[in-house]
């Protein structure tokens, strides 16, 4: 029962943190280029806090990505 949820838990956990990495603007200003994170001309505003949340966004996720392997990894199937 709990493994189901921690799988189930970890499957979205993956995807969000898929969706936040996409975000990230790299050299070629990547994925987020198209929702104007990079710009100051998007409708999110300027680009360094809007990037600075997202950096946080992705650690946090990051950090529970590898909580839950790990809490995968503890319960006993």
């Amino acid at each position: 029962m709990i493994v189901s949820i921690l799988s189930a838990v970890q499957i979205l956990l993956s995807v969000v943190l898929i969706a936040l990495v996409l975000l990230h603007s790299g050299k070629d200003a990547g994925l987020s280029g198209a929702f104007g994170v990079g710009t100051g001309t998007g409708p999110l505003g300027g680009g360094s806090t809007v990037e600075r949340n997202l950096n946080r966004w992705t650690i946090a996720f990051a950090l529970l990505f590898v909580a839950n392997i790990i809490a995968l990894l503890k319960v006993p199937s």
